[in-house]
């Protein structure tokens, strides 16, 4: 599974110091490249010890998809147009 290589979206609950620490997320809804996986809190998950991964990516139209799942070397999320939560290699 790729490694989410940064994340810029500090509120989130896995986010900590610009780093994902959940298990893995998933990527893409009817919206667009979302973090489905973002959760906007002061409580801290995930597991410290161990960055991200992409678990599943429902982007079908991006050049990384090959079977709903993500072939990109890692990733980075971030926010689109200053308040959506997106994966920013997504690339069709």
């Amino acid at each position: 599974m790729p490694v989410i290589d940064s994340c810029t979206v500090e509120s989130c609950a896995y986010n900590r110091q610009r780093e994902c620490h959940a298990l893995a997320i998933t990527v893409g809804n009817t919206d667009g490249a979302r973090c489905e996986t973002f959760f906007d809190t002061d409580m801290k998950g995930g597991d410290p010890e161990n960055l991200g991964h992409v678990g599943a990516c429902r982007m079908v139209d991006c050049v990384h998809n090959v079977s709903l799942e993500c072939q990109a070397p890692g990733i980075v999320v971030g926010y689109q147009q200053d308040h959506v939560v997106d994966c920013l290699t997504y690339q069709t």
